[in-house]
């Protein structure tokens, strides 16, 4: 692909495959806690971003990328062998977390590039990307608090250390 903004926006469609398909299992793996029903409703947020994504990819003329949105699939596919690996411990869930924080965090720098090139392309028009980054900057907050509860359990050992209080 020759166009770079194609190519920009196809690289962050791709990962938006991999945080829905993530937040799917978290919410799956998680239904009866609160993480589940964090998960659950991050969801329906990050599935609003993601169609404004496809919107304006159609806009410019750029789609889907369907290599890479199935090498994100595959790669997702195989962070859940890591999580459901990893049942004994919190360590899956953690690096999830922080792995969609830092997908969020890339959400947010996409729509502050955006919003720096809308007013000299006219088919970004209409579309308010102050309201989505500061979106983005919320749910990255969100993941964080949920990241750092799981920190001490995920990385002290078993050997006492976690028990301090």
């Amino acid at each position: 692909m020759t166009n770079p903004l194609g190519t920009y926006l196809h690289d962050h469609l791709a990962g938006s495959v991999h945080a829905i398909e993530l937040l799917e299992f978290l919410h799956e793996q998680h239904s009866s806690e609160q993480l589940g029903r964090f998960a659950a409703a991050l969801l329906v947020e990050i599935k609003a971003d993601r169609e404004v994504l496809e919107t304006l990819a159609e806009r410019v003329g750029a789609g889907s990328s369907l290599v890479k949105e199935l090498t994100t699939w595959f790669g997702e596919k195989m962070t859940r062998l890591k999580l459901k690996r990893h049942d004994e411990s919190v360590l899956g869930t953690f690096e999830a977390l922080e792995f969609l924080e830092l997908g969020i965090h890339g959400k947010w720098a996409l729509w502050r590039a955006l919003a720096t090139v809308a007013p000299y392309d006219p088919r970004f028009e209409g579309t308010d990307f102050e309201h989505l980054a500061f979106r983005a900057e919320m749910q990255r907050t969100q993941v964080e608090e949920h990241r750092l509860e799981l920190a001490r359990p995920a990385l002290l050992s078993q050997k006492g250390l976690g028990a301090a209080g």
